[in-house]
């Protein structure tokens, strides 16, 4: 098995890298991309503990792009090299995030909550803060009994507290990811919340920003409709690519080196167009 999408506590997930390396290794992944979003700040631990456990490691990120609904999130996989406009472009999204997380807190004290941004920082060894974290602070103040809990009374877009996201656009990321040695991939497509009969059309012009894979697998999405992605994908010129989106104990339904309906992701994802982002890995396939 292998695995293109994780997520470490560097951002949201619940396992540091090094964890992550030993979680994946000890499960048998040969190969293994952690892609936390908006930052970088855990590939050079992970990379450490996956050479020493015998693991390929695919340096990678989730950046947050400009979309007028849904979520639009971009993978680079194979960032071996990142370019200053890639880190111009974190630094841009981590500090509008700060502003949101101040603009959150504030709505969250209108209502009557005593909640503290600094109070918030110093909870999490982690160099991207947002509404998961937001969620978790809610619950250890005891305001809500769950994190579930807090997305749907205060968190979730149309909720009380919500506070829009901004993101970068999507030629940007494109040129940055490619300047640092990596290839574009557009993770879970179903998040566009564009209907099937539009899809096509917006996927075409997504590809021709210079996108080059879709995560057509993808555990948020049902096995026909990931069957679906991938044909249509195709059909564009996009390469197919599969991640389980693993956060670990904070996303017990995603588990590592599976995809959709539980289908194991398989080294044959590993494809010819994602060549540059495979500089250290094959000696680690079978």
């Amino acid at each position: 098995m292998i695995d293109l999408h994780t997520h470490s506590s560097a951002s949201d997930g619940s396992f540091s890298p090094s964890d992550l390396i030993a979680y994946a290794a000890a499960r048998g992944l040969s190969v293994l991309a952690l892609t936390d979003h908006d930052t970088l700040a855990g590939l050079d631990e992970a990379a450490k503990a996956a050479d020493g456990a015998g693991i390929g490691f695919i340096p990678g990120i989730e950046l947050n792009i400009e979309w007028p609904r849904g979520e639009f999130h971009l993978l680079g996989l194979g960032l071996y090299n990142p370019a200053p406009s890639l880190h111009a472009l974190i630094d841009f999204l981590q500090e509008k995030r700060k502003k949101r997380n101040a603009e959150i807190i504030e709505k969250l004290n209108d209502l009557g909550m005593d909640t503290d941004l600094k109070d918030l920082e110093q909870m999490f060894h982690s160099s991207v803060i947002g509404r998961p974290h937001i969620a978790d602070y809610l619950v250890s103040r005891r305001f809500v009994k769950t994190r579930q809990q807090a997305f749907d009374r205060y968190l979730a877009k149309g909720r009380p507290c919500y506070a829009e996201r901004r993101g970068l656009e999507l030629k940007d990321a494109v040129e940055a990811i490619k300047k640092s040695g990596g290839v574009p991939v557009l993770a879970h497509p179903m998040s566009l919340y564009v209907a099937w009969g539009k899809l096509p059309g917006v996927l075409h012009e997504i590809f021709e920003t210079g996108v080059e894979g879709i995560e057509a697998w993808h555990p948020g999405a049902r096995v026909g409709e990931c069957k679906r992605l991938e044909e249509t994908g195709r059909q564009i010129g996009f390469f197919i690519t599969a991640g389980s989106d693993f956060h670990g104990e904070k996303r017990p339904d995603r588990k590592i080196g599976k995809t959709a309906g539980q289908k194991p992701i398989e080294d044959s994802f590993l494809t010819e167009e994602l060549e540059p982002a495979l500089k250290k890995v094959k000696t680690y396939l079978p």
